[in-house]
C-alpha cells in the first residue's frame, strides 16, 4: 500500500535553527494583550517547526506548544480519538490503540472565536426540498464541542493553540481509575512527539496525559501497601500496573480526516443479515412508510469489473498486524484473519482482502490503517473489534481489532486441566501449544469479522460450526479407549455461514439488478441449507442459540460433557502441572475443569420455557415461533438436575488429600473458588458454586414467568410448580453415598432452598412469586417434621441442617423484605474474560469479606 511520507516533529525541528534569526516581531499592542490588529500567521510562527498536511501544524519547542491552521471552514471532517499507549489494567481499560469515540465535525469562525460543532445526523430530511431539510435540521439540536481563540491570521486562514484542546480528559479517562481518585495534571502533560504527524488527508496529534492521585484517595502510591489486582488482589487498580500509583500517563491520540467521498453505495439493512448497521430517523418520508432508515455497516469493495463472476476488487481490503505480537503467535494470527480471503473469494473477489504487518513507523491510530492490536494487560480480558464509520452512510473507516495476550495463556491452562498432560513434569506436550494457537486463530477471525461488520453468530446448526463469528467452546471427545480426541478442538478455516455472509453484504452487483429480491434469495438458499443468523439476544430463551456450546441438542451436549469432565477429573492431579510448581497451584487449572460445563447448563436451561423461532418477516411463509416440546424440555431438566448430584461435585482424593494452602507469594486470585476455611482449600464450596450455577439458571425468573404462561397455554408442557417439585425431589431426595457427599448434599439443599427465596421474594411476576412462596411453606413444614423426627445422634448434621433450614424459611415468609443472609449464594469466579470493572464483581469482594477477614488495600471504599 503506497504511503505519503509524513512530517514528523521530531524531524521538523532541525528547521526551526534557521528561521528563528528571521522572526518577525509581535505588534506591541498584542504583547501588552491589548486588542488591535492579529498578527500574520507566518509572523506567529516564524520561530516554529512547520508541519504541513490536511491542517498544518506549527511546533513552538520554547514552549511546548502546538499550534494548528485551520482554512476549512464549513467543511465536514472527521474528529476521531483513540489510545496511543494504554494503562494495561483490564479492569479499567484504557487499552493501546483502543478507540476512544469519533464524530463528525466542523470549523465555524465567528469573530475572534473558531467553533468546533458536530451536526445531528440521527435526525434528517432526505428530501429535494432545501426548506424541509432545514426545518428538520432546525429542530434537532447540534452539538457546540469546543471553541478556539484565534491567534493569527491570514486571509482566510487562521491558527489556533491546541493545548487546552489536547490536554485534557476528553474521554472521562479520570472517573474510571480505581481504587482512589484521579485528575488530569496538565502540568505534567504533553505533547508526544514521536506520533504527531501530517498527510495530505489526515492530520494526526498525540498527548501525554498524566492523571494524578488526589490526597486522601487510596489506592497505593510509592512505597504505599499494594492495591487491587496486583499480586493476587482482586480489583485490579492503577497502582497495580502504573510504576507508581501517585500517577499514571497514558497517551490520547486526536485525528482529523478528510470525509470519504460521495461514491459510496450505501445498502438497506436486514436483520437476518447479521451486519451491524447506522440508524436515522427520515422525515421525509412518505406517510405510509417508516421513518426509520437503517444502512449496513461495511467497507468500500467494488470490483473491476461488476459484471465478471469473479473480479479484483478496485481496492482491497486491508489489515495490518501488530509487529509486537511474538512468534509463533504472529504467525497463528495472521493465518486465522486471513481466513476472510475465502469468503471475499466466494462472493466473487480476487485477492480482496490482504492482511500484513504494520510498518514499524505508523501509529496504530493513523485513520489510513486497519489493524490488529496485540494488547498486554496485567490479568486476561475481552478481546475487540471496533471501527470508525461515517454515520452519514455507514461507511467502515477503519477496523481496529483489539487482542488481548494472555487470553492464548488460558486456553493453555485449559487444555491442561483436562489432559494433566506432565508425565514427568518436564515435557512440553505439543498439543497444548497446537490447542492454544488453532484458539488463536479462530480468535483472530472472530475479532476481525466485527471490523467488518458483522456481529455474533450463536445459532447452533445441524451443518455444524458454521461460523467464526460464534464464541466456540473446545471441542474434546472421550474415545472408547477411554482416551481424549482433541483433533477437532477448533476449526480451522472461515466458516460456510460467513461466505454466505460476505456475500450478503459485500458483492458488488452489475447495473440494473433487481438487488432487494437477489439480497433475499441469498438469505433463503441459506434458510434452506439451516445457516441461520441469531445473536446475543436470543441465547436466553431459544435452545438453539447459544454460545461456548457445540452440538444442536443441548441436553445430550451437557451429558457428553460430564461425562468428559467426570474422567478428566478422575485423572486430575499433579500430572497438571509442571515440576516444581507448587502444589497449591493445581487450583488454578482445577477450576476450568471443575466448570467445564458451565456454559452449556445456560445452553440446557434455555430450553426450559423456551421456544423454536426466527427472525420471521410477513409474507416469508415461515413458522415465526413454536414452543420447544415437553419431553425436549424435560430432558433438559433431567441433565441440569444430574450436574447437582452429590457425585458430580465430589472432588477426587489427589485434589482432597493432596492440594495444601498456597505458599509465601502466591496471594489468592478472584480467579479461583471463595472458601469458608479461611487460608486451607474448601472441598466444599466448589459444589456450591456449581450447583449455585445451575439452580439460579433454573430459577430465573423470566425462565419462571415463561414457564407459567407456556403451561396455561399448553398444559402438556411442564410448569413452573413441575419444574420447582422436580428440583426439589432430586436435591432433597438424593442419596449421598458418604459423609463427604452428605455434606455436599446439605450444601445443594441450602442454595435451592435460597433461590427458591429469592424467586419468591422478587420475581416480577405475581404468579411466579405465588408459587415460589407455597412450595417455601409446604418445604419448610417437611424440614420442621424431620427435624423433629429425627433423634439419632448419627443424623445429627442432618437434623441441624433441616432445622436451619426450616427456621431461615419461617423468617423469609414471615420478613419477605428482609434479606436472607449474605454469602451463602456464591459468586462464580471467571469462565470467559473479564469484564467490565468493579461492577462483575462487586457480589465476589462482598463473598470473600464474609469469608475471610477484609482487607482495605485491596477493596475500594466505593465496593466495601
Amino acid at each position: 500500500m503506497h504511503r505519503d511520507r509524513p512530517w514528523t516533529l521530531i524531524a521538523a525541528l532541525a528547521i526551526v535553527a534557521a528561521f528563528a534569526a528571521s522572526a518577525f516581531a509581535q505588534p506591541p499592542a498584542a504583547r501588552r494583550g491589548e486588542a488591535g490588529p492579529l498578527p500574520t500567521i507566518e509572523e506567529k510562527t516564524a520561530s516554529m517547526a512547520k508541519l504541513d498536511g490536511f491542517f498544518p501544524l506549527y511546533w513552538d519547542a520554547k514552549a511546548g506548544q502546538l499550534w494548528m491552521e485551520i482554512s476549512r471552514f464549513k467543511t465536514e471532517v472527521l474528529h476521531s480519538m483513540g489510545y496511543g499507549a494504554g494503562l494495561g489494567s483490564n479492569d479499567i481499560g484504557i487499552d493501546r490503540g483502543a478507540l476512544a469515540g469519533s464524530r463528525i465535525v466542523s470549523f465555524e469562525r465567528i469573530g475572534p472565536k473558531v467553533l468546533v460543532v458536530q451536526p445531528n445526523y440521527r435526525f434528517r430530511a432526505t428530501s429535494d426540498n432545501p426548506a424541509e431539510v432545514r426545518a428538520v435540521r432546525d429542530a434537532f439540536a447540534r452539538s457546540v464541542l469546543w471553541s478556539f481563540q484565534v491567534a493569527a491570521e491570514t486571509g482566510d486562514r487562521v491558527l489556533v493553540d491546541m493545548m487546552d484542546f489536547l490536554v485534557r480528559d476528553a474521554n472521562n479517562a479520570a472517573a474510571r481509575m480505581r481504587p482512589g481518585s484521579y485528575r488530569l495534571d496538565a502540568s505534567r502533560s504533553s505533547i508526544y512527539l514521536p506520533m504527531t504527524q501530517n498527510f495530505p488527508k489526515n492530520t494526526e496529534m498525540e498527548v501525554e496525559l498524566t492523571f494524578a492521585q488526589q490526597p486522601g484517595g487510596g489506592g497505593g502510591g510509592f512505597g504505599g501497601p499494594p492495591a487491587a489486582g496486583g499480586g493476587g488482589g482482586f480489583l485490579e487498580g492503577v497502582s497495580a500496573v502504573a510504576a507508581s500509583g501517585e500517577a499514571a500517563s497514558i497517551r490520547m491520540h486526536h485525528s482529523f480526516v478528510e470525509l470519504p467521498d460521495g461514491n459510496f453505495k450505501t445498502r438497506v439493512w436486514d436483520p437476518r443479515s447479521g451486519f451491524g448497521h447506522v440508524e436515522f430517523q427520515n422525515y421525509s418520508a412518505p406517510l405510509g412508510e417508516s421513518m426509520t432508515v437503517s444502512l449496513v455497516r461495511r467497507h468500500r469493495l467494488q470490483k473491476v469489473d461488476s459484471k465478471a463472476k469473479v473480479s479484483d476488487p478496485v481496492r482491497p481490503i486491508v489489515y495490518y498486524l501488530d509487529p509486537g505480537a511474538p512468534e509463533p503467535i504472529r504467525s497463528a494470527l495472521l493465518e486465522g484473519a486471513r481466513w476472510w480471503n475465502q469468503a471475499f473469494e466466494a462472493a466473487g473477489y480476487r485477492n480482496a482482502f490482504r492482511v500484513e504487518l504494520l510498518p514499524e513507523d505508523v501509529s496504530p491510530l493513523d485513520i489510513r490503517y486497519n489493524v490488529i492490536n496485540w494488547v498486554h494487560r496485567s490479568t486476561r480480558g475481552w478481546s475487540t473489534g471496533g471501527s470508525v464509520t461515517d454515520p452519514r452512510t455507514g461507511e467502515i473507516i477503519k477496523g481496529v481489532v483489539t487482542l488481548g495476550s494472555l487470553r492464548v495463556r488460558q486456553d493453555y491452562m485449559i487444555a491442561e486441566g483436562l489432559l494433566s498432560p506432565y508425565r514427568t513434569g518436564t515435557e512440553a506436550p505439543p498439543e497444548l501449544k497446537e490447542w492454544a494457537l488453532a484458539r488463536i486463530r479462530q480468535l483472530s477471525a472472530h475479532e476481525v469479522g466485527h471490523t467488518l461488520g458483522l456481529g455474533h453468530q450463536y445459532y447452533d446448526s445441524t451443518a455444524g460450526r458454521i461460523s467464526v463469528m460464534d464464541y466456540p467452546h473446545p471441542l474434546v471427545t472421550l474415545k472408547p479407549d477411554g482416551t481424549f480426541d482433541t483433533s477437532k478442538v477448533y476449526d480451522a478455516g472461515i466458516g460456510v455461514w460467513d461466505k454466505v455472509w460476505i456475500t450478503w453484504g459485500y458483492q458488488d452487483f452489475p447495473p440494473g439488478t433487481d438487488e432487494p429480491r437477489v439480497l433475499a434469495a441469498i438469505l433463503n438458499d441459506a434458510w434452506a441449507r439451516d445457516l441461520i443468523f441469531m445473536t446475543n439476544q436470543d441465547t436466553a430463551a431459544n435452545p438453539r442459540v447459544d454460545q461456548w456450546s457445540n452440538g444442536t441438542d443441548p441436553a445430550a451436549e451437557l451429558n457428553r460433557m460430564m461425562e468428559v469432565r467426570t474422567v478428566a477429573l478422575s485423572r486430575f492431579g499433579e500430572n497438571a502441572i509442571k515440576l516444581n510448581a507448587p502444589m497449591a497451584t493445581m487450583e488454578e487449572v482445577l477450576l476450568p475443569l471443575y466448570l467445564h460445563h458451565r456454559y452449556q447448563v445456560e445452553a440446557a436451561a434455555s430450553a426450559l420455557g423456551g421456544q423454536h423461532y426466527v427472525y420471521a418477516m410477513r409474507g416469508d411463509g415461515r413458522e415465526p415461533f413454536r414452543w420447544v416440546p415437553a419431553a425436549e424440555q424435560r430432558a433438559a431438566l433431567k441433565a441440569l438436575l444430574s450436574t447437582i448430584q452429590p457425585s458430580a461435585l465430589t472432588l477426587p482424593d489427589t485434589v482432597v488429600k493432596r492440594l495444601p494452602p498456597r505458599p509465601d507469594g502466591y496471594r489468592r486470585t478472584r480467579e479461583m473458588f471463595p472458601r469458608y476455611t479461611g487460608d486451607t482449600f474448601d472441598v466444599i464450596t466448589p459444589a456450591m458454586v456449581a450447583a449455585y450455577h445451575t439452580v439460579s439458571n433454573i430459577f430465573d425468573e423470566r425462565r419462571a414467568a415463561r414457564l407459567v404462561e407456556q403451561h396455561a397455554v399448553d398444559p402438556s408442557l411442564p410448569g413452573l410448580t413441575e419444574v420447582v417439585d422436580e428440583v426439589l425431589s432430586a436435591t432433597f431426595g438424593a442419596s449421598p453415598a458418604n459423609p463427604y457427599e452428605a455434606e455436599i448434599s446439605r450444601t445443594v439443599e441450602r442454595v435451592v432452598i435460597e433461590q427458591l427465596m429469592s424467586l419468591a421474594g422478587s420475581a416480577a411476576m405475581p404468579q411466579v412469586r405465588a408459587i415460589a412462596s407455597l412450595r417455601l411453606e409446604r418445604k419448610a413444614a417437611d424440614l420442621g417434621s424431620a427435624a423433629a423426627s429425627s433423634g439419632a445422634r448419627a443424623d445429627a448434621a442432618g437434623a441441624a441442617h433441616a432445622l436451619l433450614l426450616a427456621r431461615d424459611i419461617k423468617r423469609f415468609i414471615e420478613r419477605p423484605a428482609e434479606p436472607a443472609r449474605p454469602g451463602t449464594s456464591p459468586f462464580i469466579p471467571p469462565g470467559a474474560p473479564i469484564g467490565e470493572p468493579a461492577l462483575d464483581y462487586v457480589g465476589y469482594l462482598r463473598w470473600i469479606n464474609l469469608l475471610e477477614p477484609p482487607c482495605s488495600a485491596w477493596i475500594p471504599a466505593d465496593i466495601r
